[in-house]
Formats: C-alpha cells, sequence, structure tokens
C-alpha cells in the first residue's frame, strides 16, 4: 500500500492540480514529481519563473506565490510501480477533497494531471461534494515520462491552461464543470446531488 503527500496550498490558492498518486522515485525522495523526466515542474518554472532548475523549496514556493495548489486524488493504494496502469482497481482511498474545498474557498478550477487522474476523480469524488459545488474541471496531458506522444514543448503549451484558468477566475462567477478531451472538445457538465 502506498500513500500520498499532503497537498501544497495557500489558503488563497484559486487552482488546483490533481494528479494520481506519487510514483516510485517521488515516494523515495519525499516529493512530488521526483522523476527528472517528468515535465511538471519544467512546466511550472516556464510558466512562471522563467527559468528552471530550481530545488524543490523554491519550487513549491513558487506554487504558492502563484495560487497554484497540487495535490493526488488518492490518499492510498495498491501499485507495482510507477505506472498509473498498475493500481489495483478496488485498492483506491481518495482524499478529502471535499474537506479540502472548504479549506480552500477560492479553488474554482481544477486541472488534471492526464486521463488516469481524471478518472479517478469521477469514480470517487462528486458523491462527497456539496450538491451546490461548482467547479471548472479541465483534463490536461499527464507530464509522466510515459506519455511520450507529446514533447516536453507540447506539454507545456497544453499547460498553459494554467495561467488561463488563474486569468478567467473572477470572484463570485458560478463555475461549472467542463471536461477538456485531447481534442479539445469540452463537454459542458453540472454537478448536482452528488451526479455528473
Amino acid at each position: 500500500m502506498i500513500h500520498s503527500f499532503d497537498p501544497i496550498a495557500a489558503p488563497d490558492a484559486r487552482v488546483l492540480v490533481l494528479g494520481t498518486i506519487p510514483g516510485r522515485r517521488s515516494l523515495e525522495a519525499g516529493e512530488y514529481y521526483a522523476h527528472p523526466q517528468n515535465a511538471f515542474w519544467f512546466i511550472m518554472e516556464s510558466l512562471f519563473a522563467a527559468r528552471t532548475g530550481m530545488d524543490y523549496a523554491a519550487r513549491t514556493a513558487l506554487l504558492l506565490g502563484a495560487q497554484v495548489a497540487l495535490w493526488d486524488v488518492l490518499q492510498a493504494a495498491d501499485r507495482i510501480g510507477s505506472l498509473d496502469s498498475a493500481i489495483s482497481p478496488g485498492s483506491e482511498t481518495p482524499n478529502d477533497l471535499a474537506g479540502f474545498f472548504v479549506r480552500h474557498p477560492s479553488i474554482h478550477t481544477i486541472l488534471f494531471n492526464g486521463a488516469k487522474a481524471q478518472s479517478l476523480f469521477a469514480r470517487h469524488v462528486p458523491g462527497t461534494l456539496s450538491p451546490a459545488a461548482a467547479l471548472r474541471l479541465i483534463r490536461l496531458p499527464s507530464t509522466s515520462p510515459a506519455n511520450a506522444r507529446l514533447s516536453r514543448e507540447g506539454k507545456l503549451a497544453a499547460w498553459r491552461a494554467i495561467p488561463e484558468a488563474l486569468a478567467a477566475g473572477i470572484p463570485g462567477t458560478h463555475y461549472y464543470l467542463s471536461l477538456r478531451s485531447p481534442s479539445n472538445v469540452q463537454k459542458r457538465l453540472r454537478v448536482t446531488g452528488g451526479h455528473a
């Protein structure tokens, strides 16, 4: 059984990036996205610092200052290796995202790091949220090296959705659930009574 980390989140966070659960290299290092070939920190540094190669403390501070929160959908699961496809069905325990949103009421957009994070969220989380919850959901390409379909630069281009989401989030705006497919076709959904 493996377990996730605590979230990286300032009280004023406005968007949340959700992965699945830390991979083997991340668990060994005690850091999110520690695999050197994972593009996540390259993307965050490119978007918010205009330089790369920062240490982990500087990277976490970068996210906090940008009002970007980071966590995983799962609190625990059985998995052999690091691939999301190796997570044992039925072993998943989700994180308390409902409580997280209560503690971070300014969050209006969730960005999923890959399709597996989005599918796990859809399976485990909507029924735990308040019927009044209104969040914009965007699925982005996985930053994992296993996602060889896109180069780092291609992933960076897609992940520019984060600053766009930050710019679009106006306090008091009512948000709807929006799933962005890889082909940029969007479905507009609404969570009511715990069903999408």
